[in-house]
């Protein structure tokens, strides 16, 4: 285990003067003045998947800024409101992924923070958005189906489908197409798996565009996410989420050292022996490994199966890991454990940000009503 701890502690020394440069690649293609936008549900503290998906690569972006960018991050609870959710629950959960936000290194004062549902005007764009999308646009997308149980190929034009499925789980794109385009986003920070909606949202700005012989709305582009997507330790045939029934196949960033090397010491590898490699298809468990340590890394995950070449087993790939995830949380789980005790400097945070954004998107949405024709 020293070995592991030596060879870690030499790295991240080293690795100070790289990240920055990674992460400047990574923003490369954002230029000035540019406005970046991304949402994350309300699900209470955040995970391993969430933190590299989305909230490390917000901070990122952050540090890696071009001159005039705005950094609009929103907590989606109106999206959250698709699924059944107790009153109770989604209170807590604004509460602890706010937290759990400021806690893993984003700064509130380079960013507008806030709860989508104190913004208003999301609602009315997502309504004048909704009468210029079409039905089969959005029978097309795929979450709606995964998150009410039905088949990939369903259709929403089958009446048995049509009974099981609520309008707000079948619009909510429109939703998300209005969240992103009422501050005239120009970039959206997303994982591949939601990349089909940006493409409705773009689809979207576009027939606005033209219905009403207009540029107002820009087409947002694409940031993928560097980190490709963290799967399940148990199950590496599927991704790592909250909800899954075995709680060893999610790692959060509030779990202490401890529970960190228990849950790794008990994730899914193989039974291949030899050199540690990225194989997706025939090493699914290995290469989840490797692909979470490279995205601690700030590197592929070629380079990172270089960079393991010292490791000689399943057991050694496991405690490199564990010194990783312990070193990155660390910090961010006491100041986690602070803020949750703090609920009023929470509310501080959201509510400054709620003002900001409101103050764009009044803005907008006037701006909007005038093309329709609603002045």
């Amino acid at each position: 285990m020293s070995i592991t701890v030596n060879r870690v502690s030499r790295y991240g020394a080293r690795c100070l003067s790289t990240a920055s440069e990674a992460v400047k690649s990574n923003n490369a293609g954002v230029p000035a003045n540019s406005i970046l936008f991304s949402m994350i549900q309300p699900t209470g503290k955040i995970h391993l998947g969430n933190y590299l998906g989305a909230i490390n690569n917000w901070k990122n972006l952050q540090q890696s800024s071009s001159e005039g960018c705005t950094y609009i991050y929103g907590i989606a609870d109106l999206h959250a409101i698709t699924v059944p959710s107790k009153a109770e629950v989604l209170r807590k959960n604004r509460h602890e992924v706010v937290a759990s936000i400021l806690a893993a290194g984003l700064d509130e004062n380079k960013c507008i923070l806030y709860q989508q549902s104190s913004v208003p005007e999301h609602t009315e764009l997502s309504w004048i958005l909704t009468c210029l999308t079409s039905m089969g646009q959005l029978n097309r997308m795929t979450q709606w189906k995964s998150k009410s149980l039905q088949a990939s190929s369903s259709s929403i034009f089958d009446d048995k489908v049509l009974g099981n499925t609520k309008a707000g789980l079948l619009c909510y794109p429109v939703l998300q197409a209005a969240d992103i385009l009422l501050y005239k986003s120009t970039h959206v920070p997303v994982g591949d798996d939601q990349a089909q909606h940006l493409e409705l949202c773009r689809s979207i700005a576009s027939t606005f565009n033209h219905t009403y012989q207009t540029g107002f709305f820009p087409l947002p582009k694409t940031l993928l996410t560097p980190s490709k997507k963290i799967l399940s330790l148990r199950d590496p045939s599927k991704k790592m989420s909250k909800s899954d029934p075995d709680p060893n196949a999610c790692i959060y960033v509030t779990d202490d050292p401890k529970t960190i090397m228990q849950k790794v010491r008990r994730a899914v590898t193989d039974s291949i022996q030899g050199p540690i490699t990225f194989d997706p298809e025939n090493r699914p468990g290995v290469s989840n490994m490797v692909n979470i340590i490279a995205s601690l890394r700030n590197s592929t995950v070629q380079e990172t199966a270089s960079y393991l070449s010292f490791v000689k087993d399943h057991k050694q790939l496991k405690d490199v890991l564990s010194e990783f995830l312990i070193e990155e949380f660390k910090p961010k789980r006491h100041l986690f454990d602070k803020l949750l005790t703090d609920k009023s400097y929470i509310e501080q945070i959201c509510t400054k940000g709620t003002i900001k954004a409101r103050e764009i998107a009044s803005r907008n949405i006037a701006s909007v009503k005038s093309v329709v024709g609603f002045d």
